[in-house]
C-alpha cells in the first residue's frame, strides 16, 4: 500500500465503498478518465486485476470502515 499515491489511495477507499468509476470522478472533481488511469494504476501496483480485490484490500488496510 505504501506505493499507492494519495490520490490512488482516495479512489482505492471510494472503490471499497462500491462507487462506480463516473461517481468516483463527481466526488474528486476529476475526469472520468482520470479515475480509470489511476485504477488501472491500483491495479498493477496491487497486482490484482479486478474491483472486488482492490476493494479487499482497501478494507483490511482501514480505508474503508465496514458496519
Amino acid at each position: 500500500m505504501a506505493q499507492l499515491t494519495p490520490r490512488e489511495r482516495e479512489v482505492l477507499a471510494l472503490i471499497g465503498l462500491g462507487l462506480s468509476n463516473q461517481e468516483i470522478a463527481r466526488r474528486l472533481v476529476i475526469s472520468e478518465h482520470t479515475v480509470k488511469n489511476h485504477v488501472s494504476s491500483i491495479y498493477r501496483k496491487l497486482q490484482t486485476a479486478d474491483r472486488t480485490r482492490a476493494a479487499l484490500t482497501a478494507i483490511r488496510a482501514g480505508l474503508v470502515r465496514i458496519e
